[in-house]
């Protein structure tokens, strides 16, 4: 009888509680569903400040650091940020080259991209991402995976680069501005007379 008596309880009050949250949620109009992903996740200055943390860590991993031996680290974090920007809904401009360009002849495993993602993870983590937008970038990026990796049936990590692989060339630093991510729609451009 106690047993009922308290799963009574406990019934009634996830009730309400699920009523208090709907009566929330409507009360704001499902803002936070209408808002982007970019925009719960902070906008821009929270996106670089994943993309430092999450370079940082994998400069720092052994199982993946050598991937990024010869690269350009400001250019990688700008485009890293752009297409984190362009991805989760922010006012970026679209990125022209696939990732089948981006990342040819790096050779990264499934080994490899899986680590990458574990770093992305304790970044999230570390920055207290709530579950529902990292859930929501992690399965953006996961769907990437086939178009980034070129060694599908290899759990190895700690490869070299090959041996021909050339690098992008380092971007000038004007090219490197805030303003040069978003859309000039975005950037408060002032309109011809």
């Amino acid at each position: 009888m106690l047993k009922m008596k308290r799963l009574a309880l406990a019934l009634c009050c996830f009730s309400l509680l699920a009523a208090t949250a709907a009566a929330q949620d409507s009360m704001s109009g499902g803002q936070i569903m209408n808002k982007s992903l970019y925009e719960r996740l902070g906008g821009e200055a929270a996106l670089k400040g994943v993309v430092d943390d999450v370079v940082a860590r994998a400069a720092a991993d052994t199982r993946i650091n050598a991937k990024f031996g010869k690269t350009d680290i400001p250019r990688l974090k700008f485009h890293l940020v752009k297409q984190l920007c362009a991805v989760t809904g922010g006012p970026c401009k679209d990125i022209k080259r696939t990732q089948e360009k981006i990342h040819h002849n790096l050779k990264i495993t499934s080994g490899e991209f899986d680590a990458f993602v574990e770093d992305l993870v304790a970044t999230l983590d570390k920055f207290n991402v709530p579950a529902p937008e990292k859930t929501e970038l992690l399965g953006i990026l996961g769907s990437l995976k086939s178009k980034v990796v070129e060694v599908p049936d290899s759990s190895a990590t700690g490869t070299p680069l090959p041996d021909n692989f050339k690098p992008a060339k380092p971007l000038p630093p004007e090219k490197m501005t805030a303003e040069k991510l978003m859309d000039k729609k975005d950037q408060g451009m002032k309109k011809k007379p």
